[in-house]
């Protein structure tokens, strides 16, 4: 059985006390935790990303976290502050880099760059995709959209989901007993806990949990996944952030 938490209280409120350990002791008969590997990968999305000129930047070169996206970074390094950190390792791209720094340095490790957790790619990159004046408006955009499932405009899911998990993988060997940090992106982010939690890839991208600055945490005994927690540390700088897709 595999534990699903959702929820906008403080990390280090949710793992102090037993309410996490005692849901996972049950899941129909009783199970010996104390034996096995406990580990955590923490999947952060990085902060506001500064784009004025609105744009589905995906993996282009040169995006680098707002003023906001800062604070949103710092944020989630204060939430992970307690945490047993032992790897930190970030997607190459800058936004990513600048949100795993804070985290690095309060606990004093080296991010690792890891090209498996990267952005997912799309052939509207570079493009505004905003309804109402984005490229979607344009006819010749549309031969693009013919199979959501998939999807026809970008990277499939399931190619997505196999390469981050063998990033979650490595990271969750190399933390064997503490805890991770992994630093990616919306749509890898959401499309691995979908894979790890056996549910299928295609959705309606407005309703995937995974917010600025946002952790999604997996914990594993051993090798098996036995909770997934979501939580917001800049749950209240949201208001703030742009709105655009991609950002």
């Amino acid at each position: 059985m595999v534990v699903r938490l959702e929820t906008k209280l403080p990390l280090r409120d949710l793992w102090a006390g037993a309410l996490l350990a005692s849901a996972l002791l049950h899941d129909g008969a009783q199970r010996d935790v104390i034996s096995s590997m406990r580990t955590t990968v923490h999947l952060l999305r990085h902060g506001e990303v500064h784009n004025p000129d609105k744009i589905l930047y995906g993996r282009i070169a040169g995006f680098r976290l707002s003023e906001l996206g800062h604070e949103m970074a710092q944020r989630a390094a204060d939430a992970l502050a307690d945490r047993d950190i032992t790897v930190v390792t970030a997607s190459p791209l800058e936004r990513a880099q600048q949100t795993a720094a804070p985290i690095a340095g309060v606990h004093k490790l080296t991010i690792g760059t890891d090209e498996d957790v990267i952005e997912a790619d799309n052939v509207f990159e570079g493009k505004r995709v905003s309804v109402g004046d984005g490229v979607l408006r344009q006819p010749k955009a549309w031969r693009h959209l013919y199979n959501p499932m998939k999807p026809s405009w970008g990277e499939p899911y399931v190619v997505v989901a196999n390469r981050m998990r063998q990033g979650v993988v490595r990271a969750r060997e190399a933390a064997r007993g503490h805890e991770a940090v992994i630093v990616s992106h919306q749509l890898p982010i959401w499309i691995s806990r979908l894979d790890f939690e056996s549910r299928r890839f295609p959705h309606d991208p407005r309703k995937r949990q995974c917010s600025l600055a946002s952790l999604t945490s997996l914990t594993f005994d051993d090798d098996e996944l036995v909770a997934v927690l979501y939580t917001e540390p800049s749950a209240d700088l949201l208001a703030k952030a742009s709105k655009v897709s991609g950002a």
